[in-house]
């Protein structure tokens, strides 16, 4: 079973964060540039929160904000759900599942070493299964 650092080791470390002062319409624009759907909110080395699409969907469409004029402090999620490297797929899976989130900041000893996504656990978890079904046939076939 695969952990998540097993992952982030796979995908690289990168982590795509930003200020919380930085305009919404900024954020949304690194987001379709880096071709993400959730930025980081950090200050230094710092957590503060998470800013996703459906933050925008929800925060700045429907409610017919601005997002030239509203800061990402102002929408963010600030209750950010996180997880370390030794966690395993199936753990984050099941986080993500029960607590309607996409995506999780893994930190290890208070600092932000990379996030998970939803595509990246089930991708993990698909490459898992079929590791161990070409075991099975070869098992079963007696190669």
């Amino acid at each position: 079973m695969k952990s998540v650092s097993d992952v982030l080791k796979g995908k690289g470390g990168e982590v795509s964060c930003i200020s919380p002062v930085t305009t919404v319409f900024e954020a949304i624009t690194l987001m379709a540039e880096k071709e993400i759907g959730a930025l980081l909110v950090m200050e230094g080395d710092v957590l503060l929160g998470i800013l996703t699409e459906r933050d925008y969907a929800r925060k700045i469409i429907i409610l017919g904000k601005s997002s030239r004029e509203t800061s990402v402090q102002e929408i963010m999620t600030s209750k950010v759900m996180v997880v370390n490297p030794g966690v395993s797929v199936d753990e984050c899976l099941a986080i993500m599942t029960e607590k309607h989130v996409r995506h999780l900041p893994v930190v290890e000893h208070g600092k932000v070493v990379g996030i998970v996504s939803i595509g990246d656990a089930v991708k993990a978890i698909i490459s898992d299964q079929h590791f161990t079904i070409s075991n099975l046939v070869n098992y079963i076939m007696g190669s």
